[in-house]
C-alpha cells in the first residue's frame, strides 16, 4: 500500500475508532472528517502521526486539536448545507477545511500571523474556495461577514465573549469552551427566535486560553513538556480532550454496599500481605499505586514483596525505574560490589527512590537475601527508559573490561548522543529537524555487535554480560523513545511499556525456569489498559495487557487507591518536590464508592465481580506531578475496575513518603541510598 492508500486506512480507522465508537452520528460530520487529509494540516515530519488520538504541535508554539473534539464541536454546531460560519482560532486551517465540507460559506479567523498565512496556503492547495481565513483578533469575531449560522471557537474563553453571541443569527450555535486555563466547560449557546439565548453544557475540556488584544507576536500557548510523560500517567488531558463525567446514580448505594460486603479489612500491613498469598501461585505479581509519593503504597508493596519471596520462591523485584539506577541497590541487597559511575536516581524525580520507604526496603531485602542460596535471592531491577547517558556509561564500562577495541567502537557509535545525555528530550526536538541526522542505526549496530559476541563474553562473565546487554537495549530503546515522545501519542507511550514488558520477560528467562516476579509500577502501567481510556480511545497498551497476553493467568495485577491525604509530588515537571494535599475523590469515581463503603482499609478481590461493579467509572490517577486546581482533566480518567485489575487495595486516608533528599556530590558507598 502506497503512502496515499495508508493515510486513508488511518482515516477511516480515525473516525470508526476515535469518533464514531464515542457517540458522534452526524453522518454529515463522519463524512466530512473522513474526506480532510489531516496529514495535510501538519507540519513536515509530523505526517505519520496525524491520526493518533491526540493534538499534534504546529507552527507558533499551537496545537492542531484531537481529532474527536473537532467532531464533537462540529455536530454541536449541527452546521447545514447552507449555513454561513465563523472558526475562531484557524490554527492550521484543519477544522475550518472540515467545516467547508458542511457549510456555504467559512470565515476563519487567527491571530498569529504565519499561522493564518499557512492555512491558506494549505486551502488554496486543496483547491477549498468556500474557507477564507483571515489574520483579525477573534474575540471581536469576524463583524463585517455578520451574521453567522454557527461560531465555533478553538480556545478556553475566561467569560462568554458578548460579541461573539451578538453575531449569530437567529436560530444560530455558538460551541466555545468557557472557563479557566487548566479546565473549560463546553458550552453550545443558541440564539432563540425572540433574541434571547438557550445555553447547554457538553462535558469538560482543555484548551489553551482565548487571548484578547493586539496581535503583535504570539499568543501564549500550553505546551507539553516533552520530558514530562510521567506528569499525568493515564489520566493526563491533552488541550482539546473532553472527559466523560457524570452525578450520583441510583446504583451507587447497591454499590458501596457491595464493596462493604466484599471488602477484607487490614489492620496492619503484614496483615495485607497474608491476604495477598491469594497471588502466590501467580508466575508475576504486579503492585501499582495510584500516586508516585504515597508512604502507605510503599509500605504495603514493601511487605506483601517480602512475604512472597521469603515463603514463596519470588526472586524478581522489578521495578518503574532505570536499570543502570536500579542496578546500584540490586548490588547491595545481593551483597555484591556495587557497579561503578554516576550517583543513581539523581534524575527527576529523585524521590520516587530516594525515600525513607525504599531504604527500610532494601534493608529488610538484604537481610531475606543473608539467609537464601543464591540462585533464590532477590535481585532488584528497573524497568524503565529513561537512563540514557547512564546505559551509556554502563556499556562503555563493561566493554573497557572485555574488548578494548569494542569500546573505542562504541564511543564512536555512541558519539551523535554525546550532546543530548544531559538533555536527552532535547535530542526528540532536534530529530523533528529533517535536516538532522538522527542515531537510530549507530545505536542498534551496537546493540547487534554486541549480542554477536554473545558466546564469548557470557563465557567470561555471563552475569555481567546480561547487564551490559540489557543497558545496551536501554540506548537503543532509548534513543527511539526520545524520538517519539517529542511528538506526543501513543507511539512513545507503547515504546515504553513495550520496553518494560520486554525487560520483565528477558528477567524471567535471566533468573531460569522457577524465577517468579513482583512488579512495582504506577496503576497505569499495572491495570489492563484494555479496559481503560488508554486503549479503548488513545490506541495505548501497558505493562500489565502485555503481561497479561503472554503469561494469562499467571499474571496477578493489583491497583492501589486512597480517598485523600498528603502526596510527595511537584508543581509541574522538574519542579522541586513539595507535600501536597491530596484533594477528596469524586463522588462519580471508584474512589467515591470505595470512600461510600465506609471501609477504612480493605482489599477487595475483584475476579468475579457484582454486576454492579462491572462498570467504567472515573478513576484518579497521580503521577510525580499534582495538580489539584485542575484536578478532573488532569488526573481522572474512565475504566472499567474489575476488568482492570485482579484486585484492588484501598486506603482511606493516606500520607506523603519519607523523602528527605539527600543533595548531589560525592556518590555513597554500599550505605547508599540507607543515607537518605
Amino acid at each position: 500500500m502506497d503512502q496515499l492508500g495508508e493515510f486513508a486506512s488511518a482515516r477511516e480507522r480515525m473516525v470508526r475508532r476515535q469518533i464514531a465508537d464515542r457517540g458522534v452520528e452526524d453522518e454529515r460530520v463522519l463524512a466530512a472528517m473522513r474526506a480532510v487529509p489531516r496529514e495535510a494540516f501538519v507540519p513536515e515530519g509530523l505526517a505519520e502521526f496525524a491520526y493518533d488520538d491526540a493534538p499534534l504541535p504546529i507552527e507558533a508554539d499551537q496545537t492542531i486539536s484531537q481529532p474527536y473534539i473537532v467532531a464533537l464541536m462540529l455536530e454541536l454546531a449541527a452546521i447545514g448545507p447552507d449555513d454561513r460560519v465563523l472558526e475562531v482560532g484557524a490554527g492550521s486551517g484543519y477544522a475550518a477545511a472540515v467545516m467547508g465540507r458542511l457549510a456555504r460559506e467559512v470565515f476563519a479567523v487567527e491571530r498569529h500571523a504565519s499561522l493564518a498565512h499557512a492555512a491558506a496556503r494549505r486551502l488554496d492547495d486543496l483547491d477549498i474556495a468556500n474557507v477564507h481565513v483571515t489574520h483579525a483578533d477573534g474575540t471581536r469575531g469576524s463583524p463585517d461577514a455578520a451574521p453567522f449560522d454557527a461560531i465555533l471557537v478553538a480556545a478556553g474563553a475566561a467569560v462568554m465573549p458578548e460579541a461573539l453571541k451578538a453575531q449569530l443569527a437567529r436560530g444560530g450555535r455558538l460551541v466555545i469552551p468557557v472557563g479557566g486555563p487548566h479546565g473549560q466547560i463546553l458550552k453550545r449557546i443558541e440564539k432563540l427566535e425572540n433574541g434571547r439565548y438557550s445555553e447547554t453544557d457538553h462535558g469538560l475540556v482543555s484548551f489553551v486560553p482565548l487571548v484578547t488584544g493586539g496581535m503583535r507576536g504570539d499568543a501564549p500557548a500550553v505546551e507539553r513538556d516533552p520530558a514530562a510523560v510521567d506528569a499525568e500517567p493515564a489520566g493526563g488531558v491533552p488541550a482539546g480532550f473532553l472527559l466523560k463525567t457524570g452525578g450520583r446514580t441510583p446504583g451507587e448505594r447497591d454499590a458501596a454496599a457491595v464493596i462493604r460486603a466484599r471488602a477484607e479489612p487490614f489492620d496492619d500491613m503484614d496483615a495485607l500481605a497474608r491476604l495477598s498469598e491469594r497471588f502466590a501461585d501467580r508466575r508475576v505479581v504486579m503492585l501499582g499505586e495510584a500516586t508516585h509519593g504515597t508512604h502507605e503504597f510503599y509500605e504495603a508493596r514493601a511487605r506483601i514483596t517480602e512475604r512472597l519471596v521469603a515463603a514463596h520462591g519470588f526472586n524478581i523485584v522489578a521495578i518503574e525505574a532505570d536499570w543502570p539506577d536500579a542496578a546500584v541497590y540490586d548490588a547491595a541487597v545481593r551483597g555484591r560490589r556495587s557497579p561503578e559511575g554516576p550517583v543513581p536516581f539523581t534524575r527527576f524525580p529523585p524521590w520516587m527512590w530516594r525515600n525513607g520507604e525504599t531504604a527500610r526496603f532494601l534493608d529488610r531485602l538484604r537481610a531475606l537475601n543473608e539467609d537464601l542460596p543464591e540462585a533464590r535471592k532477590a535481585g532488584f531491577y528497573g524497568l524503565d527508559i529513561y537512563s540514557l547517558g547512564h546505559a551509556i556509561d554502563a556499556v562503555l564500562a563493561y566493554l573497557e573490561k572485555v574488548d578494548r577495541d569494542a569500546a573505542e567502537r562504541a564511543r564512536v557509535r555512541y558519539g551523535c548522543l554525546t550532546p543530548f545525555r544531559a538533555d536527552p528530550a532535547s535530542y526528540g526536538r532536534m530529530a523533528l529537524s529533517p535536516t538532522f541526522a538522527d542515531c537510530e542505526e549507530e545505536v542498534v549496530a551496537m546493540l547487534q555487535d554486541l549480542l554477536a559476541e554473545r558466546l564469548d563474553y557470557e563465557g567470561r562473565d555471563g552475569r555481567a554480560f546480561f547487564d551490559a546487554e540489557q543497558n545496551a537495549r536501554v540506548v537503543a530503546q532509548a534513543e527511539a523513545f526520545y524520538r517519539a515522545m517529542y511528538y506526543g501519542g501513543p507511539p512513545s507511550w507503547n515504546l515504553r511499556d513495550s520496553h518494560m514488558a520486554d525487560t520483565l520477560e528477558r528477567l524471567l528467562a535471566h533468573r531460569g525456569p522457577d524465577a517468579k516476579a513482583v512488579v512495582w509500577a504506577h496503576n497505569s502501567h499495572v491495570g489492563d489498559a484494555r479496559h481503560t481510556d488508554m486503549g479503548k480511545r488513545r490506541g495505548e497498551h501497558n505493562l500489565g495487557q502485555l503481561a497479561r497476553e503472554r503469561h494469562g493467568d499467571e499474571v496477578a495485577l493489583v491497583g492501589f487507591g486512597t480517598d485523600r491525604g498528603t502526596v510527595a509530588a511537584a508543581s509541574e515537571w522538574g519542579g522541586p518536590m513539595d507535600v501536597k494535599r491530596v484533594l477528596r475523590a469524586r463522588p462519580d469515581s471508584h474512589e467515591g464508592r470505595c470512600r461510600a463503603a465506609q471501609r477504612p482499609e480493605f482489599l477487595l478481590d475483584l475476579r468475579e465481580p457484582e454486576p454492579v461493579l462491572a462498570e467504567p467509572r472515573l478513576e484518579r490517577a497521580i503521577g510525580v506531578v499534582y495538580r489539584p486546581e485542575s484536578e478532573l482533566v488532569s488526573h481522572y480518567f474512565e475504566a472499567d475496575l474489575t476488568r482492570q485489575f485482579d484486585a484492588w487495595i484501598w486506603f482511606d486516608e493516606t500520607r506523603a513518603l519519607d523523602a528527605r533528599l539527600t543533595g548531589g556530590g560525592e556518590r555513597p558507598a554500599l550505605t547508599y541510598p540507607w543515607s537518605v
